[in-house]
C-alpha cells in the first residue's frame, strides 16, 4: 500500500470591498476557532493577520469598487495546519520592495505595516508574483 492521501477540510468566503464587510470575517474567523478548537495565540494571529490581508486587498487591491470582491479560501490539512488563500481583484504590488516600517527614517510612512505584521506571525506567507494574492500558513 503506499501512503495515505492527505485530507483537507474546506471553505470559502467571499467579501464585498468594503471595510464593513469585516465583521462577517471575523465570524468566519470565529467558527473556525470554535470547530478546530485553535488556541488562543493561533487564533489572535490568524485574526490579525486575515484582517491586515483583507484591508490592503479592499483598500489597496480593489480600492473599495464594488464590483470586485475579496476572495478567501481556507484548507484544513489533517487539523493540523490551516492554509489562507487571500485573493484580490486589483492590479497587485511588488512585495519584494516594500520598505521596513521599524526603520527610524519609515515610521511616519503610512506603508507596509500590515505586510510587516503579517509577516511576522504567520509560520509561512506566501505572494503571487503578481502581488494581488497571498497564502498564509498556520500550524495549530
Amino acid at each position: 500500500m503506499g501512503n495515505p492521501i492527505s485530507k483537507a477540510d474546506t471553505y470559502t468566503l467571499q467579501l464585498a470591498s468594503s471595510l464593513e464587510s469585516l465583521n462577517q470575517l471575523e465570524s468566519f474567523i470565529e467558527d473556525i476557532r470554535i470547530k478546530y478548537s485553535l488556541q488562543e495565540e493561533v487564533y489572535a494571529n490568524v485574526l490579525i493577520c486575515l484582517n491586515e490581508a483583507c484591508i490592503n486587498a479592499i483598500v489597496h487591491g480593489n480600492r473599495f469598487t464594488p464590483e470586485l470582491k475579496v476572495y478567501i479560501n481556507l484548507e484544513v490539512w489533517d487539523k493540523k495546519r490551516l492554509v489562507f488563500n487571500v485573493s484580490d481583484g486589483g492590479k497587485g504590488f511588488d512585495y519584494q520592495t516594500l520598505e521596513d516600517p521599524t526603520l527610524v527614517e519609515n515610521r511616519e510612512k503610512e506603508v507596509g505595516r500590515g505586510v510587516y505584521i503579517i509577516r511576522k506571525l504567520a509560520d509561512q506567507c506566501i505572494f503571487n508574483d503578481r502581488g494581488n494574492q497571498l497564502e498564509l500558513h498556520f500550524k495549530i
